[in-house]
């Protein structure tokens, strides 16, 4: 396997939100969405992480401070993400294998898909490999726009489409794979957008094919992983999809949910074989409920907590087995 690292940007502001919390220590199902992407790295193969940080950076770091691999990078002014993954140039010092760039508000990325998108570029030995997918609604997203025989031309951002670029429906959700010397060799080169004054780093691809190397671009990511936050109506929809595939892991594992819909389970617990949970329950991050154990209906099963086997927890208690 060669080297692979991760550049994950987290500098935002979000002022849709209008929150005085960093946009990427919003929670999701108990857990800052930026969790979410570090582990999706992590289980990926990634060996070191560089995360940029601006608005917010101390609360930022002290909610992940016993989290370990990470170089965090300061982006002082907010001038693009082209800028953002410039500043960490010298935190990727002597690395020469894959960087992965991503963005910290993307927690329904899966590990699959990083690993696709890392082994694609490698196999092709390319400057650069994309992650697309297809939207029924691409609007607010840049273009992926193809030459005559399907290679990649470019990425063109919304505000930035012609009226046929408009119709395209396959789109970037800023999942990518460079090989590390040539991505800060290009973003040396890169231009500032004229009329944002920022940089870009979907311009690193144009930079890239201009220079010989290979660029790929492939429609590898479910429509609805592509799905960022940048609303509290975001913040709400992502959460409901990462409880759907929380219970659905669950329930492969063994365990019935009566009514998923009337059920909210947060991220990063285990419940044994052949227990049920009943409607209008809720268990905490990180709890630990045991095999054939009863929660609910109207159960509560705190964050951290520990559950027995056989345990029943609400009222349901005394109904027997």
């Amino acid at each position: 396997m060669s080297d692979r690292a991760a550049i994950v940007l987290a500098a935002g502001k979000s002022t849709r939100m209008d929150t005085d919390s960093p946009k990427v220590l919003h929670e999701i199902c108990g857990q800052p969405m930026l969790s979410f992407v570090l582990q999706a790295c992590r289980l990926a193969g990634v060996e070191r992480t560089a995360v940029v940080v601006g608005h917010g950076k101390s609360k930022v770091k002290k909610a992940f401070a016993s989290t370990g691999n990470i170089d965090w990078v300061e982006q002082r002014e907010q001038k693009g993400t082209g800028h953002a993954v410039l500043c960490c140039k010298k935190a990727m010092a002597g690395f020469h294998g894959t960087v992965l760039v991503i963005a910290g508000d993307m927690p329904l990325v899966r590990r699959l898909t990083l690993v696709e998108l890392m082994e694609s570029r490698e196999r092709a030995d390319d400057g650069a490999a994309i992650a697309t997918t297809i939207l029924d609604d691409p609007t607010g997203y840049g273009r992926i726009v193809r030459d005559s025989e399907g290679g990649l031309e470019a990425i063109v951002e919304h505000r930035d489409c012609s009226p046929e670029q408009l119709k395209i429906r396959e789109v970037n959700p800023s999942y990518y794979a460079f090989d590390a010397d040539l991505l800060f060799e290009a973003l040396e080169q890169v231009e500032a957008n004229p009329d944002t004054g920022e940089f870009y780093v979907t311009d690193v691809i144009r930079t890239l094919r201009e220079a010989g190397h290979g660029v790929s671009a492939n429609a590898t990511v479910p429509s609805a992983d592509a799905t960022g936050v940048n609303s509290r109506l975001d913040l709400a929809i992502v959460a409901r999809m990462m409880q759907d595939r929380l219970q659905m892991a669950l329930m492969g594992e063994g365990v019935s949910i009566i009514d998923p819909d009337n059920t909210w389970i947060e991220a990063d617990v285990t419940i044994g074989r052949d227990s049920t949970v009943y409607p209008f329950s809720f268990i905490g991050a990180g709890a630990r409920v045991g095999s054939k154990c009863r929660i609910g209906p109207f159960g509560l099963v705190a964050q951290g907590e520990s559950i027995a086997d056989g345990k029943v927890v609400g009222p349901l208690r005394g109904m027997g087995s």
